[in-house]
């Protein structure tokens, strides 16, 4: 089985309405406040684009601040450090190494990631975080330009590694990012609880039980 993992709000936390709330208390006072402004933060094409590789951190900085009318400096410190403090999830990094012992134990497992994720922060995780060496190969958007949910960047990952469909699950926060998988044939995960997702994974992958 080829498991295929999303990295934020899977393997390493994501709460951008509680980031905008930290950084921005003026304009997200309450957690629904948060939530609104983050959906006008990161869902935009100027973020998209961010991911995708095609604007840099000032210039999405720039542009950002402008459309909501938010301090340039301030944004810039939230932005542009944002790589060096994402945090691994305990429980998500246990599944990746239980699933890694079963493919050093000779299970027919293979470890990948497909993640949108700007250029700067990537380098930055794969220079801090360790499990990263226990990838058989992954894909990060701003390195190839092109973005989940579009079917091409599925589509990569499959053509350089040799996936059968039938025998690749994938899991993702992000519902139009799970359905794009299932569209291609590929079993899918909807993470939204990461406590549970080791049992949801044991039902494609056997092996795990006896972990």
């Amino acid at each position: 089985m080829n498991v295929v993992f999303d990295l934020g709000a899977v393997l390493v936390g994501w709460e951008p309405g509680r980031l905008l709330q930290a950084h921005f208390p003026e304009r997200a006072a309450t957690a629904e406040a948060g939530r609104a402004l983050a959906k006008a933060f990161f869902h935009h094409a100027d973020w998209l684009d961010f991911d995708c590789g095609i604007r840099s951190v000032d210039e999405v900085v720039a542009r950002t601040s402008t459309r909501l009318a938010l301090p340039a400096d301030r944004v810039h410190a939230m932005v542009a450090p944002l790589g060096e403090r994402l945090e691994p999830i305990a429980e998500s990094v246990a599944l990746l190494a239980d699933l890694r012992a079963q493919r050093e134990a000779g299970a027919e497992v293979r470890l990948y990631y497909l993640s949108n994720m700007p250029v700067p922060y990537a380098r930055a995780l794969q220079r801090r975080l360790p499990f990263f060496e226990w990838f058989d190969g992954g894909i990060f958007s701003g390195d190839v330009k092109l973005i989940k949910p579009h079917s091409d960047i599925y589509q990569m990952l499959a053509w350089r590694h040799g996936f059968d469909p039938a025998q690749t699950l994938f899991i993702d926060d992000t519902a139009a990012n799970v359905e794009a998988a299932r569209a291609l044939g590929w079993h899918a995960i909807h993470c939204t609880a990461p406590k549970a997702l080791a049992a949801q994974v044991a039902r494609f992958v056997p092996s795990l039980i006896s972990v």
